[in-house]
């Protein structure tokens, strides 16, 4: 992964009409998507007029404006300063996160792949299944999906490339692996990273008053669970929420 430097980050961009993007790196690291959480989130609390809304990547946030009310040269100039006044990769986190323990099977019928994903990670299958559960992991951002979180990083020996051909689908509540990152699929679809575990978990809740379940800055941990146990929960479980605790993070 990428290490910033302050000599080439951050970076102010536009896009198109009415998008400005801070980048911190060019690539996913803990000090980039801190950064980038961070500063999204004193943009939020900044409230200027002529901000329409601001959302974070794995390592930039995004602020969409309206330019008749805020001009392009307005908003650099205030992005430009805001940038001057902390060293943003060292920031902390925002506050408002929480902590979720989210029960998942790890391989069997359920979760194909979770062999040959320890094999590429030079691990067994029980130390695969050990590593992956204990791994407390930040949602990094939302992405693909309506609220399809991206969850790292993960210790150097998950740093697997993608598959070289896709997985024809995978079904909600999907957990892959690849490039030290996992993702928890909100939808059924094909995916390009092994299947190691499968929740009973709903990231995208449309009837709700808060749809997307996971948050930019949340962590996670995705406990090993029986088959057994996941079937009684998908069972008795009609909340979407699968089994799962949640508490703040303080």
């Amino acid at each position: 992964m990428t290490t910033p430097t302050s000599q080439n980050w951050p970076q102010i961009r536009t896009v198109g009409i009415n998008g400005m993007l801070v980048s911190f790196a060019d690539a996913l690291s803990e000090p980039s998507n801190r950064a980038a959480l961070a500063f999204r989130a004193r943009l939020e609390r900044e409230g200027w007029d002529g901000v329409i809304e601001t959302s974070s990547t794995l390592a930039s946030a995004f602020v969409r404006f309206d330019p008749f009310v805020l001009s392009h040269s307005e908003l650099h100039t205030r992005l430009k300063t805001l940038l001057s006044e902390a060293n943003w990769f060292d920031a902390a986190p925002p506050e408002g996160r929480r902590f979720w323990r989210i029960p998942a099977v790890y391989g069997g019928p359920l979760a194909p792949q979770l062999d040959e994903a320890a094999k590429a990670a030079g691990m067994s299958a029980t130390e695969a299944v050990t590593s992956l559960s204990a791994s407390r992991v930040r949602v990094t951002t939302l992405g693909f999906a309506a609220g399809q979180p991206y969850l790292g990083e993960l210790p150097e020996a998950w740093n697997l490339p993608r598959q070289s051909g896709l997985t024809p689908k995978v079904p909600v509540g999907a957990l892959v692996v690849a490039i030290r990152q996992f993702v928890l699929f909100a939808t059924s679809a094909p995916t390009g990273w092994r299947h190691v575990a499968q929740t009973a978990f709903t990231c995208f809740r449309p009837e709700s008053d808060t749809p997307f379940a996971l948050r930019a800055g949340d962590e996670v941990q995705f406990v090993s669970i029986s088959r057994e146990e996941f079937e009684a929960i998908r069972t008795r479980d009609k909340s979407g929420d699968g089994g799962a605790t949640v508490e703040p993070i303080k």
